[in-house]
């Protein structure tokens, strides 16, 4: 084994799983992050665990949907105008990956990479000592009428067709669930096998500081070149000028990790869909389960120090300024879900997710650049899917049989 360590590149929920999983099998690992560990989506998601969770952002019907989400105020799509063109190849590509076909591989890959999320987890919250953060309390799916339960049928039958548990409910069924929820919602999917991360920053600062307990080095710095070391192994390169030598390298950087895949020539088509939240600490009701609205596209969930409410989707790019005038609409959405809610005292996130058009992370490494990975693209899902990419990729770099089958996640698909 090298004396010189794995470099991995980001501290995120990913970047976390990928490192701990590489020390335990005995690497010697250095972790560069340009903020705190798990400061960006990792600390604002939604919290959700979705083991069953396959079904793609891109469907078909999807391109006739996005005018009328873009001219909505209260819709879940927003692009800034001077971004359209900057982002309408991955729009191109997103509503390319809505073919049928396509869609039945896309979410037999997503079920593999999300049904062991529990059972790549354990380990490391058990080391933690951080168990109790994951709940198993089941999600509920709510809809306002039979009509836009029965739309959504085809989306469940994805699901199930590949062993997800999905329990219809409608009427006082939804009560007796979820009793703070508004009676205007009439129908419902309970999901109970998923469930939940009560503090999401909570946990990836426990998995930090756990990690840094068994020898891995986290290092405030952010990474800008990557470069072929004279003979084997691979440098990177800070931005203040530290430079680290490095056996292999794990890109783990979420939607910054574009500039670093330049310098050597790797091209990968990764856009940030910045997601916001509203954290409401006195919300007044106390729900038993995460809810997911699917026709208004946003997550309500119970966290430990009050309920935050997560959704939206906007394309602006790295650099522009948040527009928090979206989080505060899922004030709004929110006291149509809870009536007796309180929504006066709360605070509000914004943040990138780092997404791939086909909704598959990239897992593996790319063709012609021997000992880079990358671990990235996980998009909405990065809270489930990131410890079962840290156990996947370090079987890959070990050269044993992987834990899943890693073609469809293959940096080189696109």
């Amino acid at each position: 084994m090298s004396t010189r360590p794995i470099v991995v590149i980001g501290a995120g929920i990913v970047g976390l799983a990928c490192a701990t999983y590489l020390r335990r099998d005995g690497h010697q690992v250095v972790m560069l992050e340009r903020d705190e560990p798990g400061a960006g989506a990792s600390q604002g998601n939604a919290g959700a665990l979705s083991p069953g969770s396959c079904v793609p952002l891109a469907m078909p019907g999807v391109f006739g949907k996005i005018p009328g989400w873009l001219t909505d105020p209260q819709g879940p799509l927003t692009i800034a105008p001077s971004y359209f063109l900057q982002a309408l190849p991955w729009l191109l590509r997103f509503t390319a990956a809505a073919r049928p076909a396509r869609v039945q591989q896309i979410a037999t890959a997503l079920r593999a990479l999300h049904e062991q999320v529990y059972d790549c987890y354990t380990p490391l919250v058990r080391a933690a000592r951080c168990e109790h953060l994951l709940q198993r309390t089941g999600t509920l799916n709510v809809y306002r009428s039979e009509a836009a339960f029965q739309a959504s049928m085809s989306d469940w039958k994805i699901r199930m067709d590949r062993g997800g548990q999905c329990i219809a409910l409608s009427g006082p069924q939804l009560l007796e669930v979820e009793p703070a929820l508004s009676p205007s919602y009439t129908h419902a999917m309970l999901l109970p096998d998923h469930g939940y991360c009560a503090n999401p920053w909570g946990l990836v600062r426990a998995l930090a500081a756990q990690v840094q307990a068994e020898g891995v080095a986290i290092h405030r710095a952010e990474a800008v070149a990557l470069q072929r070391a004279p003979e084997s192994g691979w440098w990177v390169s800070a931005r203040d000028g530290q430079r680290w030598e490095a056996s292999q390298v794990v890109v783990a950087a979420g939607a910054w990790a574009l500039p670093l895949l330049r310098s050597v020539g790797v091209s990968i088509p990764l856009e940030s869909q910045r997601g916001y939240h509203v954290h409401l600490q006195d919300a007044g009701v106390q729900p038993r389960l995460p809810i997911s609205v699917s026709e208004g596209k946003y997550y309500a969930t119970p966290m430990h120090d009050g309920l935050r409410v997560a959704g939206t989707v906007e394309f602006a790019g790295l650099q522009a300024p948040p527009q928090f005038s979206r989080a505060r609409r899922l004030l709004q959405q929110v006291a149509q879900l809870y009536p007796q809610v309180r929504t006066q005292s709360f605070t509000e996130w914004a943040g990138h997710r780092p997404c791939l058009p086909d909704s598959l992370p990239a897992i593996g490494s790319p063709r012609g650049r021997a000992g880079l990975w990358l671990a990235l693209g996980h998009g909405h899902n990065g809270m489930t899917s990131g410890p079962v990419t840290g156990k996947l990729l370090s079987d890959l770099v070990a050269h044993r049989r992987p834990l899943i089958d890693p073609t469809p996640y293959s940096p080189d698909r696109f």
